[in-house]
């Protein structure tokens, strides 16, 4: 499986293939120009970053089989900005006009090509492949439905990576998990999705175009719950990785 990452090395950021030994230096990126050099680089060389710099996030929410909730019919979407983006390691703030915010453990789909009115069936030569995420929400604003942009967009409001697995497959019974302070919050399966990546790369791409590494983020367990200042969170996928990150205020 090729573990593809971001990482900066000095004053570079590039992109490598991720090895047990270190990262193997490419020249480009996987969207232009990809190919490998014989510089390897050990992992205290390295800090890796958020594997692609979107130039937009697609949220889905509500996307997790509920047997007590009606089948919505089509995907709920919703936007989050390319400033909410950080990566492994990095700190999530709570921004001072809120008091608590929450963990929501995702599985993240990365685009590949450029995509425009795609067929469900076409989609997979269009996806890159698959990272982790954690879909950070000022849950309070939500009592306003007309906060949801807001409550989604705050600056460090979308952790990705550690990595893009390439040959990741959604459809199988994948664990999509998150913990806090070591204890299991969430956990669903991928395939447990109402609407799988596919059919909302196609469904989000008849109203937008996608751009090579833009992101849609596929939707959250069962068990979203408050974090506070000071907590540690760490999204898991198996397959994938761990996504940690901790929690400050602003």
């Amino acid at each position: 499986m090729a573990k593809i990452v971001r990482f900066r090395h000095g004053d570079d950021i590039a992109y490598g293939v991720a090895e047990m030994e270190g990262v193997t230096l490419y020249r480009g990126s996987p969207f232009v120009v990809w190919e490998p050099t014989e510089t390897m680089l050990g992992w205290d060389q390295v800090r890796v970053l958020s594997p692609v710099l979107p130039t937009k996030v697609v949220g889905v929410g509500r996307n997790y089989v509920d047997p007590d909730a009606p089948y919505p019919g089509e995907p709920f979407v919703f936007l989050k900005p390319t400033t909410s983006v950080v990566g492994p390691g990095a700190e999530v703030v709570i921004p001072p006009a809120v008091s608590v915010i929450s963990h929501e453990a995702e599985l993240a789909v990365i685009m590949g090509r450029v995509a425009r009115h795609i067929r469900v069936e076409d989609t997979g030569a269009y996806i890159l492949g698959y990272t982790a995420a954690n879909d950070i929400t000022a849950r309070e604003l939500l009592d306003d439905p007309l906060n949801l942009t807001r409550a989604k967009s705050f600056d460090t409001f979308c952790p990705l990576g550690p990595m893009i697995e390439t040959e990741f497959d959604p459809l199988e019974q994948q664990v999509v998990e998150c913990l806090v302070d070591g204890e299991l919050r969430q956990s669903g399966f991928s395939s447990e999705m109402m609407f799988g990546p596919g059919e909302l790369v196609s469904y989000v791409s008849s109203m937008m175009t996608l751009l090579p590494g833009d992101v849609i983020l596929t939707g959250t367990p069962d068990g979203v719950g408050p974090v506070y200042e000071g907590n540690l969170m760490e999204v898991r996928i198996e397959g994938i990785g761990s996504l940690v990150n901790p929690v400050v205020r602003g």
